[in-house]
């Protein structure tokens, strides 16, 4: 996607700027912390325009998975599989059972993320010993929808308008209509799923492959987040 690329481009400008503003690099013919002071403010100028550029919009031809009936429509995705030598079952327990403390650099990553500052029980600030997944389904995260040892899917509103407030419970209709049912501006949302399948030809025993695809959407939504 073009904006991103663009935005890529900008922070790679402004590290560039920021490296040689300590210390001016003559064999890039940058030889005073001017230029380098120029380069960073062109880099920052870059950035903001690519985060300036409209992002293009695309849409499941045909829903495959249960991400697809609630996240349609997306502008920014990513995909990430891993084949894993474990039964599915297996799999499926780990990533519902899975901590913080088990995953390497998860706790230097999010300090990083939220800056080192403290604050309340979230996903970039988990207590010890407590399953990732449970952490994310009680503080910002919906559980959309799951089919045991197949597919988990984890919903969360990203912006509203301002002065807007849910009447009463979150619920998987409710996200639904959010997303699909679009039509007023100023909300945006994201959902992701987890969903294991079998890597190899259909009939042929073989290790499972985890994959991961979180989608964000920039929503024009009236509905609330309840469905009501």
């Amino acid at each position: 996607m073009l904006g991103v690329l663009v935005v890529y481009l900008g922070l790679m400008i402004a590290f560039l700027g920021g490296v040689t503003l300590l210390r001016p690099l003559s064999f890039l013919a940058i030889r005073s912390r001017r230029q380098a002071a120029l380069i960073l403010a062109l880099g920052f100028m870059v950035v903001a325009t690519g985060g300036s550029l409209p992002a293009r919009e695309v849409r499941v031809a045909t829903p495959r998975t249960q991400l697809d009936q609630f996240a349609p429509a997306y502008q920014f995705s990513e995909f990430h599989s891993i084949e894993i030598a474990a039964p599915q079952e297996q799999v499926y327990r780990a990533l519902k059972l899975v901590t913080a403390d088990e995953i390497a650099f998860f706790r230097t990553l999010t300090w990083l993320r939220r800056f080192g500052r403290r604050g309340p029980e979230s996903i970039l600030n988990p207590p010890p010993h407590v399953p990732l997944f449970d952490v994310a389904a009680r503080t910002s995260f919906l559980v959309l929808a799951e089919k045991p040892n197949r597919e988990i899917v984890l919903g969360t509103l990203v912006a509203a308008p301002r002065g807007w407030r849910p009447r009463g419970k979150p619920t998987p209709d409710g996200f639904k209509a959010l997303i699909v049912s679009a039509n007023a501006p100023g909300f945006a949302s994201a959902a992701m799923n987890f969903r294991i399948e079998d890597a190899g030809p259909a009939g042929v025993s073989s290790r499972p492959r985890l994959a991961s695809t979180p989608r964000t959407h920039q929503l024009a939504v009236a509905s609330l987040l309840t469905g009501e």
